[in-house]
């Protein structure tokens, strides 16, 4: 077994700018801990038998488990409209099938921050030659119904630094920080994004959002 201290080091930028607050860690795990005040979500338990094997890891990797405060998917979370300060995530918005809606529902929960860190787009084996996922696919993906997007396993999805914060912009989401590479993992990049900037308009294009499918829901239903 790896010695208890073996994980990756704390972010120093995640404490500069959530120390004190409150807030969800999507998909937390022992040896990649951040050590801020979060509520840690996990769409599966430590008992469920298809996460055996990444218990088995992070047992070997630094000799615990993280406990997983609430069972959730990523995307659809239990917690009341802007009842926290931050979401904070790391290897995680890769697996999502539509990370968009993800993020909108990270910031229908968070005042203040959304803290990402992202794989490279050959951080991972088999991502290796695979071509960046461009801003048209995501915006076709988010406009396909919410049933339709399910967390995995696998990547969806594979940015650079610059090709997520111009992801982010052009879904209304404002980008204060850029660390690339990251000096937690390593291997990847961190986006901060900033839930102050332009609050009108990202409430307003989720509203939008929601009418609009609303709209297709009803065209479906007399269509049969």
């Amino acid at each position: 077994m790896a010695d208890a201290t073996d994980k990756f080091p704390e972010s120093t930028l995640a404490h500069e700018l959530l120390d004190g607050l409150v807030g969800v860690e999507i998909g937390g795990a022992a040896h990649n801990a951040f050590g801020l005040n979060t509520w840690n979500v996990d769409r599966l338990t430590p008992g469920d038998p298809q996460t055996a094997m990444y218990v088995a890891s992070q047992i070997d990797m630094c000799g615990e488990v993280m406990p997983i405060d609430v069972v959730s998917t990523g995307d659809r979370l239990p917690f009341a409209d802007k009842s926290l300060d931050f979401v904070i995530n790391s290897h995680v918005v890769e697996h999502f099938y539509d990370p968009m809606t993800a993020i909108d529902e990270w910031s229908r929960i968070a005042r203040r921050y959304i803290f990402i860190i992202c794989p490279q787009p050959d951080a991972a084996a088999t991502d290796l030659g695979l071509p960046l996922t461009t801003i048209d696919e995501h915006r076709a993906r988010y406009s396909e119904p919410l049933s339709t997007k399910v967390a995995t396993d696998w990547h969806h999805s594979r940015w650079t630094s610059q090709s997520f914060h111009a992801m982010c912009e052009s879904f209304g989401y404002h980008v204060i920080y850029i660390e690339d590479p990251d000096k937690k993992v390593g291997n990847g990049f961190t986006i901060v994004i900033d839930l102050k900037a332009n609050p009108l308009r990202m409430a307003a294009r989720r509203y939008r959002r929601k009418a609009n499918s609303a709209v297709k829901l009803f065209r479906a239903r007399l269509s049969r």
